[in-house]
């Protein structure tokens, strides 16, 4: 259930990187139910397949790796073949892992920036030359990482502040073409691999509920019908925008994933 209309996004295209699991696939589940034709892509052909079959509506997809930026293209291409121009773009392809900085290698560092980062730069280049223009939505996955430190963060934290800059970037040069690029910066959601490992046992949850304004977890269906905000019509003036959807996290900033919480995961 959502709170938009059936067949809000009706003779739209989308791509989704990263779309077969957590936030990315309820992203993709909800637009391929308000009417979007929807493409998928993620390293793992298993998973590629599975999300494909859950997505339904005549959804398909593509393997590749988000750091490669031909098979990126390649990928786009076919989309478009299938679709037509693509009119809603989302780049959420992200790793992580908990690290501090003295411990962390370069490759270990470089893997993440390449991924969030490099991959990022990657989707929406390939999607710009199949883009509808004007009229195409770009939307990427960010983080609180991008302007609170976190601890055993450093490589998420560089990685994702330079997403928003990147977003703000692309927005100023494409707008005259007509194509919006906005982030969305998602708090603490339940069901995520990204909490399972940030906070998973029951003790750290607790500590990262209360570190947000509303007190709770955040649901992959929050982050989804935001997506579906940008990507609909109401959308249509905003652009350059970083926008929380967090329950106030970044209120208080990343002290819920402190060396005192960490040593308390364990």
């Amino acid at each position: 259930m959502t709170v938009f209309t059936d067949n809000l996004l009706a003779g739209h295209a989308a791509f989704v990187a990263g779309g077969t699991s957590g936030i990315n696939l309820a992203i993709a589940k909800a637009y391929a139910a308000a009417g979007a034709k929807v493409a998928v892509l993620s390293r793992k052909p298993e998973k590629v397949e599975a999300a494909v079959a859950e997505i339904g509506h005549g959804a398909i997809g593509f393997a590749a790796d988000v750091r490669e930026s031909d098979a990126v293209h390649a990928a786009m291409r076919s989309a478009a073949d299938a679709f037509g121009p693509l009119s809603i773009v989302v780049s959420g392809a992200a790793g992580n892992f908990i690290a501090p900085a003295a411990q962390m290698s370069a490759n270990a560092f470089r893997t993440v920036v390449e991924i969030d980062l490099i991959g990022t730069f990657n989707v929406l280049r390939a999607a710009y030359d199949v883009a509808r223009k004007p009229g195409c939505r770009m939307i990427n996955i960010s983080a609180p990482q991008s302007t609170a430190p976190y601890w055993g963060q450093a490589h998420v934290c560089s990685a994702k502040a330079a997403i928003d800059m990147l977003t703000r970037a692309l927005a100023l040069e494409w707008g005259p073409e007509g194509i919006c690029v906005n982030a969305i910066v998602p708090g603490p959601i339940d069901g995520t691999e990204g909490m399972a490992r940030l906070a998973p046992t029951p003790q750290a949850r607790r500590i990262a509920e209360s570190a947000t304004a509303l007190g709770r977890f955040g649901t992959t269906r929050d982050i989804a019908e935001m997506a579906l905000f940008l990507a609909s019509d109401a959308g249509r003036y905003v652009t350059g925008a970083i926008l929380n959807c967090d329950g106030g996290q970044t209120l208080s900033g990343g002290g819920a994933f402190s060396p005192a919480v960490i040593a308390a995961q364990g």
